[in-house]
């Protein structure tokens, strides 16, 4: 089953096919009854979630393999922050602080997924192992990005955001934030397209917390079934972001998992088929239980069940 042919997981829905296949990899049995969980793994300095691990790749090795024990799906690594307010790192940096991971990582077992806006970066990951790149800024920050994807032939993630990370929360604004988000996406599919990156390789993400005020990314989320209608696949980051915080009044992102699992289930109950998330364990129980209550007709009766 190819990603794009992926329906959406709506409640009431019959059960889904046991497996799919990643876009572009021989990577068969990954599951399409549910959202794909993607594990994240900071190697940053300064991660809002206050989980960078820069400079300690054996903790974050430790961390994806966990993730990955825990039933993560993929893992997505990053070096780069890009919260709110980050500075920019450059690409041989961000070489310094993925190489050593991905290296650690070769056996892993499950897709990964770097996060970059560099050129020079993607072609280093995918020689090192990478599956999948994802970029912030729909591969447009750097002419040559383009090309380093359309020659791997790998997936790659499409991101919308305002502006760049240092100044993109100031003051935000859209006439339509839903329509503008979409209209974006798909010119950037049509750019894609035409350098030769195959369209059932791309993933798109509409950038939660990118630029974005509260309201904004409410209307996004509200509005994931008109995503899912291009026919990619959408993949969703909620986890611990600001929006969160605001919604359950948590000003500590290291407090926010209630909010965090509460988003993914709204992600996956409008049809969203990748959550990119921090607590990988957590989520994963989460999604069984909900797709239990949605989907199937539970075989067992617990005690205390009688009525």
């Amino acid at each position: 089953m190819a990603w794009r042919r992926l329906p959406c997981y709506l409640p009431g829905m019959p059960d889904l096919p046991k497996s799919a296949t990643l876009p572009g990899l021989d990577w068969p049995r990954l599951p399409a009854s549910r959202p794909l969980v993607m594990g994240i793994v900071n190697v940053t300095a300064d991660s809002f979630s206050g989980d960078g691990l820069a400079g300690k790749p054996d903790a974050a090795i430790a961390q994806a393999r966990a993730m990955v024990a825990a039933g993560a799906d993929m893992l997505d690594l990053g070096a780069e922050s890009t919260r709110p307010g980050a500075e920019p790192v450059d690409s041989a940096t961000e070489q310094a602080r993925l190489l050593p991971v991905l290296q650690g990582l070769h056996d892993i077992g499950v897709p990964i997924s770097v996060d970059t806006r560099y050129a020079a970066t993607m072609r280093a990951v995918l020689a090192a192992g990478a599956h999948i790149i994802n970029d912030i800024s729909a591969l447009e920050d750097d002419p040559d990005s383009l090309a380093a994807v359309a020659e791997a032939g790998c997936p790659v993630v499409l991101m919308h955001k305002q502006g760049q990370p240092a100044t993109m929360q100031q003051d935000p604004r859209y006439g339509d934030v839903v329509a503008e988000v979409l209209g974006y996406l798909l010119r950037r599919v049509d750019i894609c397209v035409a350098a030769g990156i195959r369209r059932d390789n791309i993933i798109l993400d509409p950038g939660i917390g990118f630029g974005k005020t509260v309201a904004h990314n409410v209307a996004l989320l509200r509005a994931i079934p008109r995503f899912t209608a291009l026919g990619l696949p959408l993949l969703i980051g909620l986890s611990r972001k600001s929006l969160l915080g605001a919604l359950a009044e948590a000003p500590d992102p290291a407090h926010r998992l209630g909010a965090s699992l509460a988003g993914a289930l709204f992600a996956a109950s409008r049809g969203a088929q990748i959550l990119r998330v921090h607590d990988v364990a957590d989520t994963v129980q989460a999604l069984k239980v909900w797709r239990a209550l949605d989907f199937q007709a539970l075989d067992f009766q617990a005690p205390g069940d009688m009525a």
